[in-house]
């Protein structure tokens, strides 16, 4: 089966360590409570809102050991009137045998006022 994590997070300031971090962050947790090895990942897409754009989210999956393979792609979140500001997003494929309902989304920082129903 295959199944879609979903995460998000919120940085204060347009810088690369900034993301880096907080992306970092978001991906542990994500692995972590979803039991995640990376042979059980199809790709990972980011979004990110207009007002980042000092690197590219997907570089700290780079920093993970064995998860090199994992396709990534980032691209801009639509501008929508009112949104959450210096929000990353993700959506994370797997493979799994993991129900639709045992899925632990993970929403970190700001982030959280995006669905507070799945916010850890």
């Amino acid at each position: 089966m295959i199944r879609g994590i979903r995460g998000a997070t919120t940085v204060n300031l347009n810088e690369k360590d900034e993301i880096i971090h907080a992306t970092t962050t978001l991906l542990k947790q994500l692995i972590e409570h979803n039991e995640i090895d990376p042979a059980m990942v199809a790709s990972i897409q980011f979004t990110m809102t207009g007002d980042l754009d000092a690197v590219f989210p997907a570089e700290a999956v780079r920093a993970f050991k064995g998860w090199s393979n994992v396709p990534l792609l980032c691209s801009s979140e639509i501008p929508v009137q009112g949104a959450l500001p210096l929000c990353i997003r993700l959506l994370m494929t797997v493979n799994t045998t993991i129900d639709q309902d045992e899925i632990n989304h993970i929403y970190l920082e700001k982030a959280v006022s995006l669905r507070p129903d799945l916010a850890s």
